[in-house]
């Protein structure tokens, strides 16, 4: 079976028999929080008990936290869950999604008997969102999905046109759904975050999640923010009840107050990312200037991902997103020694 996404490192070990070096996938690479590790190895003395349904305390450490009301936060089995379950609660019969971007949009909508219209981002203009988009925002169109910063291109769309774009969906009784599961990642994230617009937009729904800033991708938690209480109730009702583990819950809350590992990863990101740059274009790459812990290359060698996992090196071959092709390729931001593996490697199979 193919898969869509990177990090899969299972299927490396039933062929190899080893763990791989994996740039494929975006999720820090200083691993789960030592705080995390503690909370989950106490909370299995609870594991004998149904998970609380409605994450209470978990909630209410989000609401503290981010400065939401409890009532306007919805917690899931990883912001992919919440993506379907919102699919599933609108029904929408209009949709609008950028391209490239992440694949589970439109895998949701399509559950849900929808399909999306696609607003392509272009390679000369960086791969950014541009006014053009707000064209396509008109009534009758029931959400949008955007990505900030998107995935695999690692941009952001400016913040003034971002409101523009907020306004006009607005306007147009469009749900905006911005993605910021990657927002921390960001030199400035208070800075592009739309949190402090959500008072004031019901049709303002944003989804957030664990996976990638502390390493918890396998714990699987994510969350949603929105004013429009109903809906979050919608969205309760879409899935199962008991979503979110206890474990998973107990992970959340330590998680929250992993300060000093939340300033380690965001020096660690702002010194490697220009490196991992610098050092994919001195291979004769063509870099994105990515916001994130990701980047975005084009090279025209051929099998790159094959002969990178021949030595032991996963990468994120991009050919599946619609937009992108052969040739596009997506790389995690790592630890230092870790770059420097993965771009000696990539020298050699060039």
């Amino acid at each position: 079976m193919e898969l869509t996404h990177g990090g899969d490192w299972a299927g490396y070990a039933a062929q190899y028999g080893g763990m791989p070096l994996d740039f494929s996938a975006n999720v820090s690479p200083l691993g789960l929080p030592q705080g995390v590790r503690q909370a989950v190895a106490r909370a299995l003395d609870g594991a004998d008990r149904y998970p609380d349904p409605l994450c209470r305390a978990l909630r209410k450490k989000l609401s503290g936290t981010l400065g939401v009301p409890p009532q306007s936060i919805l917690c899931g089995n990883g912001a992919a869950d919440l993506i379907f379950r919102l699919a599933l609660a609108e029904k929408p019969k209009r949709a609008l999604v950028t391209a490239p971007t992440f694949a589970e949009y439109e895998q949701a909508l399509a559950v849900a008997g929808c399909t999306a219209d696609r607003f392509f981002l272009r390679e000369e203009a960086g791969f950014a969102v541009t006014e053009a988009l707000l064209e396509r925002i008109e009534p009758g169109l029931d959400i949008l999905f955007l990505c900030e910063p998107n995935n695999p291109t690692g941009r952001t769309t400016p913040r003034a046109l971002l409101l523009r774009i907020l306004e006009r969906c607005a306007a147009c009784g469009t749900r905006l759904v911005v993605d910021e599961c990657f927002n921390e990642f960001l030199d400035d994230p208070a800075a592009h975050t739309l949190l402090g617009e959500l008072e004031g937009h019901e049709n303002l729904l944003l989804l957030r999640a664990f996976t990638k800033w502390y390493a918890m991708a396998g714990v699987r938690l994510g969350y949603a923010l929105c004013a429009d209480g109903a809906l979050l109730e919608r969205m309760r009702a879409a899935g199962q009840p008991w979503a979110v583990s206890a474990l998973a819950q107990a992970a959340g809350e330590a998680a929250l107050g992993e300060t000093d590992y939340s300033a380690a990863l965001r020096a660690l990101v702002a010194a490697e990312r220009p490196r991992l740059s610098a050092g994919l274009a001195a291979l004769g790459c063509r870099v994105m200037p990515g916001e994130a812990n990701y980047l975005l290359f084009y090279h025209s060698g051929e099998q790159l991902v094959q002969r990178l996992r021949a030595r032991g090196v996963l990468l994120r071959g991009c050919a599946n997103y619609p937009g992108l092709g052969p040739g596009w390729y997506r790389a995690a931001v790592r630890t230092h020694s870790e770059n420097s593996a993965f771009l000696q490697a990539l020298g050699e199979v060039l």
